[in-house]
């Protein structure tokens, strides 16, 4: 196997060495062991999600409206107006399939966060072919949720193109475990998915602080379209963020979580989805393992709260930038 970061290749016996966890020890001992699947849908699906969070005070983005039949789609026009931006997603899509961003309208044009204009016939047949399950899982026929336009926070904006970046967070029994934010580029569309090319940035659980940058799995130093450094990332609202997460836990019952959050610059962390079976892509932009972790996490106690479970955290997984150091030897050897 080749290790991107050392250029060199690697053994599964040196990955488990490092505490690194593969798809097959996921979701035996782990997804297997820890998430009832009738509790599934509640994450599968968008708006169940967005509806148990209401119900639990848990923020996220307002919900504009949704379109459940073909008949529908021909009234999309009345739900939208009066809305300046908005987004329009699949109920039961995956890996950011089908997500339509509008920044703002002007006059009969909807514009998107890359300038592109789009009439109202393109909007409907968007909604029209997420209700067909274009881009829901195994294609199955879906719901078109609406959803507020976030207001991105701006001091992110010069680690972002085109799009809104999200954090993720792994959560086990409850404990925010390791988290990392997906900045959207060029090369992903302004989506932030790693797979098709955003940056993933390991943070540290303590901090927020940056660790480590990734795209296409090699390290990355800056962001690739705004050419902004990636050592000096800080995510505001840190605690509140990570309170939010392990929260999800009581919410759902799913005993090992991936929560994708979002900053508002108004309403500050947001949850944006929840995922039963979250990928691995966290540990190479944290340049380590989540095993040793989760051996630690399940030898706690149960019954701790949140807000002792996110201190317990912040303690035993502290980490330092690794983004520093290696900007200070390319300096000196500049």
């Amino acid at each position: 196997m080749w290790n991107w970061t050392m250029r060199t290749w690697t053994s599964p016996a040196k990955l488990r060495l490092k505490g690194i966890i593969g798809m097959n020890r996921r979701n035996i001992r782990y997804i297997g062991r820890y998430n009832n699947r009738r509790l599934y849908p509640l994450v599968d699906d968008k708006l169940k999600t967005k509806l148990l969070a209401q119900e639990y005070g848990i923020t996220s983005p307002a919900l504009i409206g949704t379109v459940a039949t073909q008949f529908g789609v021909k009234h999309l026009n009345d739900i939208l107006r009066g809305h300046a931006g908005f987004v329009i997603k699949p109920a039961k899509g995956s890996g950011g399939k089908g997500i339509l961003v509008i920044d703002r309208v002007e006059n009969d044009a909807f514009v998107k966060p890359s300038g592109a204009r789009l009439t109202l016939q393109d909007v409907e047949r968007h909604a029209s072919n997420i209700l067909s399950g274009l881009y829901s899982l195994g294609g199955s026929p879906d719901v078109a949720v609406v959803e507020a336009l976030i207001n991105f926070d701006e001091r992110l904006a010069e680690y972002t193109y085109e799009g809104v970046p999200d954090i993720r967070v792994i959560v086990f029994l409850g404990y925010p475990v390791m988290a990392m934010m997906r900045l959207s580029t060029a090369a992903s569309d302004g989506k932030a998915n790693l797979h098709q090319g955003a940056v993933g940035v390991g943070l540290d659980i303590a901090t927020g602080t940056a660790i480590r940058g990734v795209q296409f799995d090699r390290t990355r130093l800056d962001h690739p379209d705004t050419g902004h450094e990636l050592a000096s990332l800080h995510i505001p609202d840190w605690h509140t963020l990570l309170l939010l997460a392990a929260g999800c836990y009581e919410m759902t019952g799913l005993g090992y979580l991936g929560t994708d959050v979002v900053l508002d610059r108004d309403h500050g962390p947001m949850l944006l989805e929840l995922n039963a079976r979250p990928g691995l892509a966290i540990q190479m932009a944290n340049g380590e393992g989540l095993r040793r972790r989760l051996d630690l996490i399940e030898r706690q106690p149960s019954g701790v709260s949140p807000e002792e479970r996110v201190a317990f955290a912040q303690h035993h997984f502290a980490r330092r930038s690794e983004l520093e150091a290696s900007a200070g030897s390319i300096a000196e050897a500049v």
